[in-house]
């Protein structure tokens, strides 16, 4: 064989080499983006800062943090409910939010209200909406209205409830948030948002006056990080 020949021959190798290469790069990417396995960062936002018109009592009050009371939930995700005049627990019939409204995103969310507190239901629930814990209070009571919902940052998912609170993060004190009954809507001002530990964040749901409060969540048995969106109802007027 000639050394023309050994050269023509070594090209014919690499170029083989290398076409398939490619192919099996091209195939294994194409196989990774239909099954949503291409992740992508989302920007975090662990805190909001207030505006430069905030007075001081305002300031102080953002910067305080949740108390740490015991957990009587089977998720992770501490659940407190104490006693009031008209106990959470009895509000199956008060008037439960079918939807969610985050301005700053311009995004609208289903929300469901499950009567069953096991995990598995829980989650079901999740992939159609976002899930009002059924300990928490309904929008027209005294309480904490406590909402989850999935956030994921891959490019492309088949269901856009695992998408449902993207973007959480980002918002700052001032936003609006509005949760719609099927009789009132009710508007909430956004007064913090944070980080945290599913197992180290405590929601108290009763004696706090009209609040929303939402969180990202992977699954209600899941330990990982959440945002915490923490928001007082302003105003309410008729559907």
């Amino acid at each position: 064989m000639s050394g023309q020949q050994i050269i023509e021959a070594v090209l014919q190798r690499k170029i083989r080499f290398i076409t398939t290469f490619f192919f099996v790069f091209l195939t294994i990417y194409i196989f990774l983006f239909i099954v949503d396995f291409l992740p992508e960062a989302p920007t975090e936002q662990e805190t909001t800062e207030p505006a430069a018109e905030l007075t001081e009592a305002e300031r102080e009050q953002m910067s305080e943090e949740t108390d740490v009371l015991q957990t009587v939930s089977e998720s992770p995700l501490n659940i407190e409910v104490l006693d009031t005049e008209q106990p959470v627990t009895e509000v199956a019939t008060q008037d439960m939010p079918v939807s969610m409204y985050i301005e700053k995103l311009d995004r609208t969310v289903d929300v469901l209200n499950p009567v069953s507190r096991t995990i598995a239901d829980l989650d079901t629930a999740l992939l159609e909406g976002a899930v009002r814990h059924p300990d928490s209070a309904a929008p027209n009571q005294d309480g904490n209205v406590f909402i989850l919902g999935h956030s994921s940052y891959l490019p492309n998912v088949f269901n856009r409830n695992f998408q449902a609170f993207n973007g959480i993060q980002n918002l700052e004190w001032g936003d609006t948030i509005t949760l719609t009954s099927n009789a009132v809507i009710y508007t909430y001002r956004v007064e913090k948002v944070y980080k945290a530990r599913a197992s180290d964040v405590t929601v108290p749901i009763a004696d706090t006056g009209q609040m929303l409060t939402i969180a990202t969540c992977n699954s209600f048995g899941s330990t990982d990080d959440r945002y915490i969106v923490e928001a007082t109802l302003q105003a309410t007027e008729s559907a």
